[in-house]
């Protein structure tokens, strides 16, 4: 079992994951590997909530173009968290809140 740290590799921030929050739904990029009992342990220890459900999802590559070379982005893994009523994750909170 990884780390959590080396399962969580960072949030997602647009605006599709704030409207998300008020339904206590937050975004993660996680590692290519980790399945979901592994996701949702993580979140529980690096912001002590508690998670109800964790869906998951694989983000394909989009073409992109540099002049003349055309390339591929990265393919990652998208995990959107569920945590339970009446908790919230800080780090999206204080974000959420200097925004307004």
């Amino acid at each position: 079992m990884n780390s959590p740290h080396e399962v969580i590799i960072r949030p997602i921030v647009t605006e599709r994951s704030f409207d998300q929050m008020s339904l206590n739904k937050y975004s993660f990029e996680v590692a290519r590997s980790a399945p979901k009992e592994e996701i949702a342990s993580a979140v529980e220890t690096l912001f002590n909530v508690h998670v109800k459900k964790v869906n998951t999802q694989w983000v394909k590559p989009k073409t992109k173009r540099v002049r003349y070379v055309a390339g591929k982005t990265r393919s990652w893994k998208k995990a959107i968290v569920t945590v339970a009523d009446g908790e919230q994750i800080e780090i999206f909170a204080n974000q959420q809140t200097s925004e307004e």
